[in-house]
């Protein structure tokens, strides 16, 4: 008997069409004789036994996942089964199951092991292991995917009905792609890293594979419980609002000749079948500069992100670098040559470029990429690991650095091919949005805006775009009204900008107390918020300002940095009085 979903299998169960006992001693056997390379480990037939027992004494009623088995990448830990991370010599016992484990088996899911990955989760391959390649669960003869190898195909193949992984380049979307899986990469901090072996821990995100985006739903909220003893976690409980910028979605997608599918010509077709799906069912598409996400991806195995897998492991791979295998001896073994000034560097690019693929994120509800531009078969990886594993994280490798939220989905079904998946990702917190879009893309039914969208956003400038001044006009060719004429919080220091163009000021919150500035309040379009900010140079952005009242807008912010060297004018009180005393 098998499921592919969640609710079938609870339903099953009260149904008394199966049991929990009959049920997972079946999946576990099917674990036993895996052929595809999924295992590290498995639990005993004494543990499966104690899993048992223990629902055997709960009620379904109150366990939202009663008797589903699941898989665990074996970077994450489990009481009672060793953490390798893909090295023999690096396995540990943990002394106790990770946070999201731990939550999992609360709600009553019963792990069946820990499963294969690519070592120390580096690389989006799963051929990088001791324990051999992971085979594809559709055509054995390619490569499934990583660094989550183990963890999809045990889905793919029902060994289980969900998985977890680990995503930091693409680990948890890669391998969905190409074992026609859907695989939910949420915000940073989102799912508690309490008991996962790191590789860029600034970066990292436990993730989730399933067959369907209804099961993601299901499980997110709870392996997504905040976690306080986690450095890195994120409180994400009130970024559930499904808003969109207008009455229909609007899709970024890359401009054609910015994709990349690597000589894959029915990857390229699919993909233009799946943007006209995205049409079909209502959206519209906005074509965008890729440029700037895919010179972000780039820093990640060039810059401190390296240095910051090999702190991970340190002190094990200086003793151990030749256990390794050649791929992560290559990588990591490169990181000892970066210093402070690298990664100093390297955040400053980061942080420029964040600006510029921030400002195309505000001006679409989200952004559809194919999740991989090709795939290869296990012989084709041997003959030149790095630069077909980077080819395969063409669309993934910017996207934890960017602090986005993604999920990859299957493009298309029942095809005789290779599998081939898209992406939609936006802005952290935007998980629920995504799962809607993404389950009407499966299911083929028309996107549904809800009604609580805003119409406009209150928008505080206190420069340039006042009333009568040079670049008022930005505001009033999209749209914009004038509300009110206010002033900030006693908290700022005003700055006139050096630079070529209309001149500029600068508002800059202090620490301790400052001075009021008169501001405009405008009200703008939603959807024309996001290429108005697509206009606004550095060091400006868009930002909370806090007014005299103690309420807080929207409105223009300046770096502290980009006020070095200009001229404090904060005693006029605003860029009128300044201007009127030039």
């Amino acid at each position: 008997m098998e499921f592919n979903s969640i609710r079938e299998l609870l339903a099953a169960y009260k149904r008394g069409e199966t049991t929990p006992d009959v049920f997972l001693r079946q999946q576990w056997n099917k674990a036993k004789f895996d052929s595809h390379n999924c295992w590290i480990s498995l639990i005993s037939e004494a543990q499966l036994d104690g899993y048992v027992r223990a629902l055997a004494q709960s009620d379904i009623t109150q366990k939202p996942l009663f008797g589903v088995p699941f898989a665990i990448k074996d970077n994450i830990d489990l009481m009672g089964l060793s953490t390798t991370a893909g090295s023999k010599e690096f396995a540990y016992s943990p002394g106790d199951s990770a946070f999201v484990v731990k939550a999992l088996i609360d709600a009553g899911a019963v792990p069946l092991g820990k499963t294969n990955l690519d070592q120390f989760a580096t690389g989006l391959v799963g051929t990088r292991s001791p324990w051999g390649a992971c085979k594809n669960s559709i055509d054995p003869r390619f490569i499934s995917g990583g660094s989550s190898s183990g963890s999809a195909v045990s889905v793919a193949t029902n060994q289980v009905l969900f998985s977890l992984g680990t995503d930091t380049a693409g680990s948890g979307r890669v391998p969905a792609a190409l074992n026609q899986l859907v695989g939910m990469k949420a915000s940073i901090g989102r799912l508690s890293c309490q008991g996962v072996v790191p590789a860029c821990r600034t970066l990292d995100c436990v993730t989730i594979f399933a067959h369907s985006v209804d099961d993601i739903e299901t499980l997110l909220p709870i392996a997504g419980q905040y976690d306080p003893s986690d450095a890195y976690a994120r409180d994400f409980s009130s970024s559930e609002a499904n808003t969109y910028l207008g009455e229909k979605p609007r899709i970024g997608v890359p401009a054609n000749a910015q994709l990349a599918f690597f000589g894959n010509e029915d990857f390229a077709n699919r993909f233009e079948k799946s943007k006209a799906q995205v049409e079909a069912l209502g959206a519209e598409l906005i074509e965008v500069d890729f440029a700037p996400f895919l010179e972000a991806a780039k820093l990640l195995y060039h810059g401190p992100w390296v240095a910051e897998r090999y702190a991970a492991i340190q002190s094990f791979f200086d003793d151990h670098e030749t256990s390794c295998v050649p791929e992560i001896q290559a990588i990591l073994g490169g990181a000892r040559h970066l210093t402070a000034v690298d990664a100093f560097t390297a955040q400053y690019e980061l942080r420029a470029l964040k600006k510029k693929c921030d400002a195309i994120i505000c001006s679409v509800d989200a952004i559809l990429t194919p999740t991989v531009g090709t795939t290869y078969t296990i012989e084709e990886m041997k003959s030149d690991p790095i630069a077909l594993n980077t080819n395969l994280g063409y669309y993934t490798n910017f996207m934890n650095l960017l602090d986005y939220a993604a999920i990859a989905f299957p493009a298309d079904s029942g095809v005789a091919r290779l599998p081939f998946g898209v992406t939609l990702f936006s802005d952290k917190g935007t998980e629920h949005k995504l799962m809607g879009l993404a389950s009407a893309y499966v299911e083929q039914s028309p996107f549904i805006v809800p009604d609580t969208a805003p119409n406009t956003i209150t928008l505080a400038v206190c420069g340039a775009h006042m009333e009568g001044l040079p670049l008022n006009h930005q505001l009033l060719e999209r749209g914009a009204t004038l509300v009110s004429q206010r002033k900030s919080a006693k908290a700022y220091r005003f700055y006139a900008l050096a630079g070529e163009g209309p001149k500029r000021p600068g508002m800059v919150r202090q620490s301790g107390e400052g001075e009021s500035i008169e501001m405009e309040l405008w009200e703008v379009p939603t959807q024309r918020i996001g290429d108005f900010l697509l206009g606004i140079p550095n060091p400006l952005g868009l930002g909370k300002v806090e007014l005299d009242d103690g309420s807080w807008v929207t409105g223009f912010i300046c770096e502290q940095a980009g006020a070095e060297g200009a001229k404090d004018i904060s005693e006029f009180g605003g860029w009128r009085g300044y201007l009127s005393a030039q």
